[in-house]
């Protein structure tokens, strides 16, 4: 076991892992943060995305030991709050399963500037899975979130 320092959510963490720990294990096992969502382990579902150095990556891919800034849909509450209304106002979700991953796969796309485009947004959006098939909701809820989101102090 190695100790290791992270910041999530901008607080220090310090953990014990081993090698071959993944994020998404020390995420969720050690700190406690449930709403990184564990599904296929393979990098190609999206529900454990978070931010890293302010850039999605589905952390059931990185290495523990190789994260260093990491940000959870847990940290994002406050600043995520426009979009988490357009879901529910556009229905974007059913079981919620995929709701997390996907909040914080917009955060990133909002603080960059949506696509004007909704097919290039439908593409940047495609690593994040629902299968409930709420895709067109998503994409509402979105362009919803957007006009807040730019009015909104982060």
């Amino acid at each position: 076991m190695t100790r290791i320092t992270l910041t999530v959510n901008g607080q220090p963490a310090d953990v014990s892992v081993q090698p071959g720990d993944r994020l998404l294990h020390v995420l969720r096992d050690r700190l406690g943060l449930l709403g990184v969502k564990e599904a296929c382990g393979r990098g190609e579902c999206g529900a454990c995305t978070v931010l890293m150095r302010g850039r999605p990556v589905v952390s059931c891919l990185v290495l523990a030991g190789r994260a260093d800034e990491v940000e959870t849909i847990e940290g994002l509450r406050d600043e995520a709050r426009p979009l988490r209304e357009a879901f529910a106002d556009a229905g974007a979700f059913q079981c919620g399963f995929c709701t997390p991953g996907q909040i914080v796969r917009g955060v990133a796309l909002l603080r960059e500037g949506l696509p004007a485009d909704d097919r290039e947004l439908r593409r940047e959006m495609s690593g994040n899975i629902c299968r409930c098939t709420g895709y067109s909701g998503i994409i509402r809820a979105l362009r919803l979130a957007e006009p807040a989101w730019r009015g909104s102090p982060r």
